[in-house]
C-alpha cells in the first residue's frame, strides 16, 4: 500500500467517477485503475461497486476511506510545510476554473504570470464551479476560480472580476421586436420579465456557476426552474450559443461568452437589469493550508488584473 494508491482511491471516492478523479489527478484513467487493482488485490476487499453510470463506496470501502482521506490530508500538509524549502520554479502550480473564467479570463492572467515568471509551470483543469470547490476543498489544487460561492469549510474567496449575466435570443423577427420595445422602456420599470417562462430555455449542467447565479438571479424576480419550459441542460457554452442561434430556446449565459456572437449579430441580448444581472468571479483557496510561494506569486497578478 502506498500514498499514491491512496490518492487515487479518496479522489475516487469524491469524484464518483474513475475518469473524473483521473482528470483531477492528471493521471491516466488506466493508471488510477491499476492503482485501486493494487490496493484491493493487497488488503483482498472490494473497494467500490461499480455500474454503468457511477461507482460507489463499498461497505469496506467506506471504512478505508476515513483512514485514508486523513493520510491523503497529512501527506498534502507536509508537502506545503516544506514547500518553501524546494527550488525555485521545481514547484507547479495547480489551477482549476469553471469554463468562463477558464476561457475568457484565465488566458490573460496565465500570459502575464508567463510573462513575469517564465521559469513557473502550471497546470489547470477545466471544470464546474462545485467541483472546483471540491478540489480546492480536497486541497487537490492550490487556487480555483468559481462563478458563484460554495458554503464549504475552509473556503477562502476573494471576488476580482464583475461579471454579468444576460439573456440571449435568437436574431429572430419576433425577438427584435421585443428588442425594441425593451430599449425604448425605463431600466426602473422594466422589471417585467416574464416573457421568459413563455419560451423554451437551454441551461447550462447543474454544478455550474452560472446555472446556480441564474436560478438565484430568476428566483429574485420570481420565477422559480419549475415555472420555465426547460428543454435542454448543457455543459457547454458555445453548443448553448449556437443552439440558441438556431432557435431551438433562449438562455441565460455570461455577457463574456456571449460577446463573439452579439458583435456577429447571431444573438441577441436582454438584460436583467443593472444590478440584477451581476455575480461575481471569484478566486478561492483552502485557508486550511499554508498558500505555497508560487501560489502566492499567482494571486498577487490576479490581482492586479
Amino acid at each position: 500500500m502506498n500514498l499514491k494508491q491512496l490518492e487515487a482511491f479518496v479522489s475516487i471516492a469524491d469524484e464518483g467517477s474513475f475518469s473524473r478523479a483521473a482528470k483531477s489527478l492528471f493521471l491516466t484513467q488506466p493508471t488510477v485503475s491499476a492503482h485501486i487493482s493494487s490496493l484491493e488485490q493487497e488488503l483482498n476487499v472490494r473497494l467500490f461497486i461499480r455500474n454503468t453510470k457511477e461507482v460507489s463506496l463499498s461497505e469496506d470501502g467506506k471504512i478505508l476511506y476515513s483512514h485514508a482521506k486523513q493520510m491523503v490530508s497529512l501527506q498534502k500538509q507536509i508537502e506545503m510545510v516544506f514547500d518553501k524549502t524546494r527550488k525555485e520554479g521545481s514547484h507547479c502550480l495547480r489551477i482549476a476554473a469553471s469554463s468562463v473564467p477558464a476561457q475568457y479570463l484565465l488566458p490573460q492572467i496565465l500570459a502575464q504570470f508567463s510573462e513575469k515568471y517564465p521559469e513557473e509551470q502550471f497546470k489547470l483543469m477545466e471544470t464546474d464551479s462545485a467541483k472546483v470547490v471540491e478540489q480546492v476543498v480536497n486541497y487537490n489544487v492550490d487556487i480555483g476560480f468559481t462563478g458563484t460561492v460554495f458554503e464549504k469549510k475552509h473556503c477562502q474567496y476573494i471576488p476580482f472580476y464583475q461579471d454579468e449575466l444576460i439573456i440571449i435570443t435568437p436574431n429572430s423577427e419576433k425577438f427584435r421586436k421585443l428588442k425594441e420595445v425593451k430599449d425604448t422602456e425605463d431600466e426602473q420599470q422594466d422589471e417585467d420579465k416574464m416573457w421568459i417562462q413563455k419560451e423554451p430555455v437551454i441551461l447550462r449542467e447543474e454544478g455550474s456557476g452560472t446555472r446556480r447565479e441564474a436560478e438565484r438571479l430568476l428566483k429574485n424576480m420570481g420565477i422559480n426552474l419549475e415555472d420555465l419550459n426547460i428543454v435542454a441542460s448543457m455543459e457547454n457554452q458555445e453548443t448553448i450559443k449556437r443552439s440558441v442561434s438556431r432557435g431551438i430556446g433562449v438562455s441565460i449565459i455570461s455577457r463574456l461568452a456571449a460577446e463573439e456572437e452579439l458583435r456577429e449579430e447571431k444573438i441577441l441580448e436582454f438584460s436583467l437589469g443593472s444590478k440584477q444581472g451581476k455575480r461575481d468571479i471569484n478566486v478561492v483557496y483552502n485557508k486550511n493550508f499554508q498558500m505555497s510561494s508560487l501560489a502566492e506569486k499567482f494571486l498577487r497578478v490576479v490581482k492586479g488584473v
